[in-house]
C-alpha cells in the first residue's frame, strides 16, 4: 500500500459518499424525521454498518481509511488497532490487516463477570493505540473508549472513521481538548454534494437536508414533536 498512489482526500471523500449512496446507507427523510440515539429528530440517518456486506466497497473503504491514516499520523505511528464496541470492531480488524498490527477492542461498559474487562484482546503499557470507529456525532461516545485505552498505560491520540457528521462545531475541540486527533472520510457535506451530482432525492429534500445541516440545532427545536 503507497499512500502516494491513493486519490486525494478530496477524491476519497467524493468515492465514499457514492459508495454509501450506491449501497442505499444514506436515508434523508425531511416529511418523517428519524429519531437519533439523543432522542432528537434529524432528516438524516446513516447506518455504516452495511458497509460489511459488501465486500468490493468495503475493501476500498478499508484501503482509503488505512492510507488516510498513514498520511496523518505516520507510517510507523501506531502499535495496536482497537476498535469500539460493535460497530468499530470489524473496521479495526480490516485496518489492522491491512497495516499489520495487533487489533483490540473496546467495550462500552465492563461485562460484569469474568476479569471485568473493558479491553478484549492484548494491549500493554507504552502502546500506541488507534481507536478505529464506524462514524462520530459530536466526540463525546469516543472519549470513554480513549480513557478506558488509556487505563491500561497505552497511549490513544488518534481516532478514525468512515464517517463524520461535520456539523457540530465542538466536536474536534472535544476530541482535541482529551488529545486526540479525528481523521474521517467523509462527512454530510460530502453526501449531500454527491447525491445532488446523481440526483439520488428530490429537491425539495435535498434542500431540507442542508437547512439542517447549516443549523442543527434550530432545525432540531422546529421539529420536535
Amino acid at each position: 500500500m503507497i499512500p502516494t498512489s491513493y486519490p486525494s482526500p478530496q477524491e476519497m471523500a467524493r468515492l465514499t459518499a457514492r459508495m454509501l449512496l450506491e449501497i442505499k446507507a444514506v436515508h434523508f427523510n425531511a416529511a418523517e424525521p428519524f429519531i437519533l440515539a439523543s432522542g432528537l429528530p434529524s432528516p438524516t440517518y446513516i447506518d455504516c454498518r452495511k458497509l460489511i456486506s459488501y465486500p468490493r466497497i468495503r475493501a476500498t473503504l478499508m484501503d482509503f481509511l488505512t492510507v488516510t491514516v498513514m498520511r496523518n499520523a505516520g507510517f510507523e505511528a501506531f502499535d495496536n488497532i482497537a476498535g469500539g464496541e460493535t460497530a468499530g470492531i470489524p473496521f479495526a480488524a480490516l485496518v489492522a490487516e491491512r497495516m499489520g498490527l495487533p487489533m483490540t477492542y473496546v467495550r462500552k461498559k465492563p461485562k460484569g463477570y469474568g476479569r471485568n474487562a473493558r479491553i478484549e484482546g492484548d494491549m500493554s503499557e507504552g502502546q500506541r493505540v488507534l481507536l478505529v470507529e464506524d462514524l462520530t456525532t459530536d466526540g463525546g461516545s469516543k472519549l470513554s473508549f480513549v480513557d478506558a485505552i488509556r487505563d491500561t498505560g497505552a497511549s490513544c491520540a488518534h481516532t478514525a472513521v468512515i464517517f463524520y457528521y461535520g456539523i457540530f462545531p465542538q466536536t474536534e475541540k472535544t476530541l482535541g481538548d482529551h488529545g486526540v486527533t479525528l481523521h474521517a472520510l467523509c462527512t454530510w457535506w460530502d453526501v449531500l454534494a454527491e447525491a445532488r451530482a446523481q440526483n439520488a432525492f428530490d429537491t425539495k429534500t435535498l434542500q431540507e437536508v442542508e437547512s439542517f445541516l447549516n443549523a442543527p440545532k434550530a432545525w432540531q427545536d422546529a421539529h420536535k414533536s
